[in-house]
């Protein structure tokens, strides 16, 4: 099992009746509400919180992409990569991804990766994405060609990174006549792909032939996770194989604190900022015309429904029921997480510690208690089950497939 801290690096300073006046957190959020004198202290604390992985004990860090938003104020994960490349030593930098549809130039991503892996000694993770639906209005791409771009770009990546050049590159997007990657990745023949989604057939089905890893995006119920690591599942024994627990990533928002009590004194205020505030967003803008495609479309819409999705909970219970986030006392969250990951059979956790507008230091205390006294439990718990020769649930429903 691998644990990895996951970051969004979200604006937590939305005025407290935002949702009253805005229809959404992403696109026309007007910037006046961003203040860069706060943002600088916010962007130290949040890189303070990734460089701590490291000394925590987590095997990595993920860093995404995002445009035009309070919700991640990330719009660059590869420069927070280079921050983090000199500053920390062991932990793998993922990054989850660069959405390569929105890059007119994917040989950018190719150098800046391999920059990155040579600088890290070898620690990149090249997480690559379709995008977020919004990003296609605040960059002006049309999303109906958004999995052909994607695609295309992924393959000239792929190839700048194993190939020696210069060679040429004619695609119907792309067009290169000289592709003569300087450097090359230090990791060989590439950098670990990640690729995520929230249902799309056919990301499973590519990620799936690539035997890459595919991990769901979060905030969902639990139902919806159990549903797409199935397909998936499904998608790679048609590819003449069974899916590998470190191909599969599960994440989600995590609070640890000295009491179930306190884990929700302390915790469920920054959940409704996010909840209420950062996911505020319309179909409209999340899901532009030709984003999704008919065959995956009742799969993803699905995933939106009331019951399902994060953002239309209004209770605590419902939030603990439905296995949206993970939160309470150690005992608690090490048998909930215990619990996840027999089931779903997964090999990688991504946790997402800090959220919304959670200060600094309860981040900070979050971390320090899930590490020391939730990390070490379910590791040792894990490796117990599989000394002993117990199948995981999910592992188990696999088997039965063969």
């Amino acid at each position: 099992m691998k644990f990895f801290l996951f970051h969004l690096m979200p604006w937590p300073y939305l005025p407290e009746d935002f949702e009253q006046h805005h229809k959404s957190a992403w696109v026309t959020c007007p910037n006046t509400y961003y203040d860069p004198a706060r943002g600088t202290t916010l962007y130290n604390h949040y890189l303070d919180q990734l460089e701590g992985a490291e000394e925590l004990g987590f095997d990595g860090v993920c860093i995404n992409e995002h445009h035009q938003n309070a919700y991640g104020t990330m719009p660059s994960p590869n420069l927070i990569a280079a921050c983090l490349a000199r500053t920390t030593k062991r932990v793998k930098i993922a990054v989850v991804g660069n959405a390569l549809p929105l890059y007119d130039h994917p040989l950018r991503v190719a150098e800046e990766i391999a920059m990155l892996d040579v600088i890290s000694g070898g620690r990149m993770i090249s997480g690559q994405v379709i995008g977020h639906g919004p990003e296609y209005f605040s960059y002006g791409v049309n999303p109906t060609y958004a999995r052909e771009r994607f695609r295309e770009a992924h393959e000239l990546i792929l190839k700048a990174w194993t190939e020696n050049g210069p060679f040429a590159w004619e695609g119907k997007h792309y067009n290169f006549r000289y592709v003569n990657l300087w450097p090359k990745p230090l990791q060989q023949p590439h950098p670990p792909v990640w690729i995520p989604g929230i249902g799309s057939i056919e990301t499973m089905e590519y990620v799936a032939r690539k035997r890459f890893c595919y991990f769901a995006l979060p905030y969902f119920h639990f139902d919806i996770y159990r549903r797409n690591f199935e397909q998936f599942r499904e998608c790679c024994r048609k590819e003449g194989y069974d899916a590998d627990p470190e191909q599969i990533g599960y994440l989600i928002p995590v609070y640890v604190a000295d009491s179930d009590e306190t884990a929700r004194k302390e915790y469920q205020p920054h959940v409704w900022y996010f909840m209420k505030k950062l996911l505020l967003l319309p179909p409209q803008l999340g899901f532009p015309p030709g984003y999704v495609t008919p065959r995956s479309y009742h799969n993803v819409v699905g995933s939106f429904t009331r019951k399902n999705y994060m953002g239309t909970q209004n209770t605590w219970e419902d939030l603990i029921e439905g296995r949206f986030i993970l939160a309470g006392s150690p005992a608690t969250v090490r048998e909930q997480l215990l619990s996840i990951v027999k089931e779903l059979g997964i090999g990688i956790l991504l946790c997402l510690f800090h959220i919304g507008s959670l200060p600094h230091e309860l981040a900070q205390k979050n971390m320090y208690l899930f590490a020391t006294q939730v990390m070490p439990h379910v590791r040792a718990e894990l490796e117990r089950t599989s000394a002993r020769g117990l199948t995981p649930p999910a592992l188990d429903q696999r088997a039965k497939h063969a």
